[in-house]
């Protein structure tokens, strides 16, 4: 069976023994796609002995198309049982595609819980979006963005344009700050306008230090700034300015259940009624046989790419 691993900081396609029965069901991967925290960990070598991939779709043995959330949290620690198992004691060994292996792959047995049923609307070569668009829903529930508000999302790339769908599907007002002509493209065919102004609610998709900057300069006085970028390198906030404003920050971490709405299932129903998201954003499909390559495009965004998806 095949599977994309890490080999000498590169992706590589590997063959794995298929896995026998494990507890939970079988998916067949059909769509995986590449997250920018996947080009970071084939760069740090890591996860050693593991597959990748936590963004994927595929069907069940008897033919059910699903998204996957590739979280299998403890479900009885505290921050489980409140439904917040993004924040589960155990940690990233929760993580699948990274404590476990991923769906880059032919085929992964997971926990039932992990299952979304796809609406018939939505294709599953198109539903492994569900995972960043469900990271942008949570962010954007948990920063309190509502119907009417001005939103600003500093970045344009999938979590960007993701954070720009979710805000939308919300009924807010959403302008878009990218730094690559194809991504202001993206971001206007889905709906962004123009920035101007002061913004009650800026979105950090960037992570850089310039970003968060220019997210503090575009909020309001009392405004909110919610963090959606992975800060690898660490977090460099303009204090005196932050502090001036009384900026309230938001800070955000894959997705969960609260109050009985799941992020994951708001991902797919986002998805399955707005199919420019999935075709503005998924720019490549690639065999999984070329993953190597499909890295190198991911890793490229001056060359045009948004979203690389592995065909299986």
């Amino acid at each position: 069976m095949r599977a994309v691993r890490c080999c000498e900081n590169q992706a590589r396609v590997v063959d794995i023994a298929r896995p026998t029965r494990e507890e939970g069901v079988r998916i067949k991967v059909k769509s995986a796609g590449i997250c920018g925290s996947d080009l970071h960990l084939i760069a740090l070598g890591m996860p050693p002995g593991r597959t990748l991939g936590h963004e994927f779709a595929g069907v069940l043995d008897d033919g059910r198309a699903v998204a996957v959330e590739p979280l299998v949290p403890c479900g009885s620690c505290d921050l489980c049982c409140e439904g917040r198992f993004n924040l589960c004691r155990s940690g990233i060994d929760i993580i699948v595609g990274v404590g476990r292996d991923g769906g880059m792959t032919d085929e992964i047995w997971l926990p039932e819980r992990c299952l979304v049923p796809l609406d018939s609307k939505l294709a599953v070569e198109d539903a492994c979006l569900s995972e960043p668009l469900a990271v942008a829903v949570h962010g954007i529930r948990e920063g309190g963005v509502t119907a009417g508000v001005r939103v600003a999302v500093i970045g344009a790339g999938s979590i960007g344009l993701c954070a720009l769908a979710a805000a939308r599907a919300e009924g807010a007002e959403v302008s878009v700050a990218a730094r690559h002509p194809h991504q202001i493209e993206a971001a206007e065919r889905l709906g962004a306008v123009a920035l101007e102004g002061e913004y009650e609610f800026v979105v950090d998709c960037a992570g850089t230090g310039d970003a968060l900057a220019q997210a503090v300069s575009l909020c309001r006085p009392g405004g909110t700034l919610i963090l959606l970028a992975s800060y690898w390198q660490g977090m460099d906030l303009p204090g005196v300015s932050l502090c001036l404003k009384e900026i309230r920050i938001v800070p955000s971490s894959m997705y969960a259940h609260r109050h009985n709405e799941s992020d994951f299932e708001r991902a797919v129903q986002i998805l399955a009624g707005h199919s420019e998201v999935a075709d503005t954003l998924i720019t490549h499909r690639i065999p999984l046989d070329e993953a190597t390559r499909a890295f190198e495009i991911a890793g490229d965004r001056r060359a045009g790419a948004i979203k690389v998806v592995l065909e299986v």
